[in-house]
């Protein structure tokens, strides 16, 4: 195994299905852009002109049914056919017996104890691993791993076993909304003010769990930190975890041909509005020749129809919505919306069906970098989603207070960054 590794770049998919559907619903699969020829023997990309992908970050709910996971609820290996170390249960500690990948890019996963042998999945760097059992062979020592549904072999030199300091800094602690609203108050308690409000099916990231025996935890949402009970919210660990060489054979595939159909529908789109336009200037030219010379009342503030069909028209057209209000649960660009509402409408007007959730919206697209940011990119936090404007900056649905406005795009941690054109 060539220890040599291109340039890191690191993000989360969600979701190890890898089933892309047209209406880029929840159950999109994350993609990879424009990546270099692979190296069968050395598991290099030979070119850094590449979009990473960073493997697949699961939830405990999103796999249990279809792959093995790593959660704070079950163990991350499968306990079917194949041998597995013993399972860590939530109350005992969900880090033991993890191996977290430590390479610029990712290492093959191979289906034996050897360098020779075929690879079966792509365990990506700072993604997560039970480690079954150990092999010396003559190139070294090699660790029988599960992750996800990926099961084989990996050199022990790109992993890191053991160090539960580092399971905690790439893993993301979860509180899964399990109620119709959920109030995010300033205190530990109910007597305390709401400062936010997070629809059920959402998440949270947990920052901190002193509270916890008294019922309660501490989150970061948009309105900054708050407590939740958790009696309304569902508590595990997400980590990242690898892909099988056959769904990734699948997803890029799935890629490109729904690529092609995101670009059809906002074409038709972009052709819609420009008849819409040419419309009402056939209206406009009637009016004017008619004579008609009444009094008109003031102009109510009008709004330019979605057009083009890269992701800085998107961001144009997003743009101009801003000083329009806030509304929980609403998804009006003029009369009010929400943060994930909002950038749905975005979409819907473009051809594209998204999901009104902002922790669905994770999963839809494909996932870049930070460094890769471009406008027109879908901005995931923790209970909160955002459409990137350029420059630095992000247009969202923010709160009651502040209606649509314009922020810092890290004006909070980034959970991931996803792109639909």
């Amino acid at each position: 195994m060539n220890s040599k590794w291109t340039k890191a770049v690191s993000y989360s998919l969600a979701g190890s299905a890898m089933v892309f559907s047209l209406t880029l619903t929840a159950s999109a699969t994350s993609a990879l852009s424009g990546v270099s020829a692979l190296s069968s023997t050395t598991g290099v990309l030979e070119s850094a002109s590449y979009t990473a992908f960073a493997g697949a970050s699961l939830t405990v709910n999103d796999i249990l049914s279809e792959a093995a996971s790593i959660s704070t609820e079950t163990q991350l290996a499968d306990s079917g056919a194949k041998s597995v170390s013993k399972g860590v249960e939530a109350e005992d500690d969900p880090y033991a017996n993890i191996a977290i990948a430590q390479v610029d890019n990712y290492v093959y996963i191979r289906e034996s104890a050897s360098a020779d042998s075929e690879y079966v999945g792509k365990l990506y760097n700072n993604s997560a691993a039970t480690v079954q059992e150990s092999v010396e062979a003559e190139d070294g020592t090699w660790l029988k791993i599960t992750s996800g549904d990926v099961t084989g072999y990996v050199k022990s030199e790109f992993v890191v076993q053991n160090d539960e300091n580092l399971a905690r800094e790439v893993s993301r602690r979860l509180a899964k909304v399990e109620t119709q609203t959920l109030y995010v108050r300033e205190e530990a308690t109910t007597e305390s003010d709401v400062i936010d409000m997070i629809p059920a099916g959402d998440d949270l990231t947990v920052i901190d769990e002193s509270t916890v025996a008294q019922g309660w935890v501490k989150v970061t949402c948009n309105a900054g930190e708050g407590f939740v009970s958790t009696d309304y919210v569902k508590l595990s660990t997400d980590f990242t975890v690898a892909e099988s060489k056959n769904a990734e054979i699948a997803r890029l595939a799935k890629e490109e041909e729904e690529r092609k159909k995101a670009q059809e529908a906002a074409l038709k789109a972009t052709q819609a509005a420009k008849a819409v336009e040419e419309r009402k200037k056939q209206e406009q030219q009637q009016s004017a020749s008619a004579g008609d010379t009444a009094a008109q009342p003031a102009p109510e503030r009008t709004y330019s129809a979605p057009s083009g069909t890269s992701g800085s028209s998107v961001a144009a057209y997003a743009s101009q919505f801003v000083g329009n209000p806030y509304v929980y649960g609403g998804s009006s660009l003029t009369k009010g919306t929400d943060c994930s509402g909002f950038v749905m409408s975005v979409y819907g007007a473009y051809g594209v069906n998204l999901p009104h959730s902002s922790s669905a919206l994770r999963n839809v697209g494909y996932g870049v970098s930070r460094e890769e940011i471009q406008p027109g990119d879908i901005v995931c936090y923790s209970g909160h989603v955002a459409i990137y404007q350029g420059n630095g900056q992000i247009v969202h649905a923010s709160t009651a207070k502040t209606g649509i406005k314009c922020s810092n795009v890290d004006y909070k941690k980034i959970l991931a960054i996803r792109r639909i054109f």
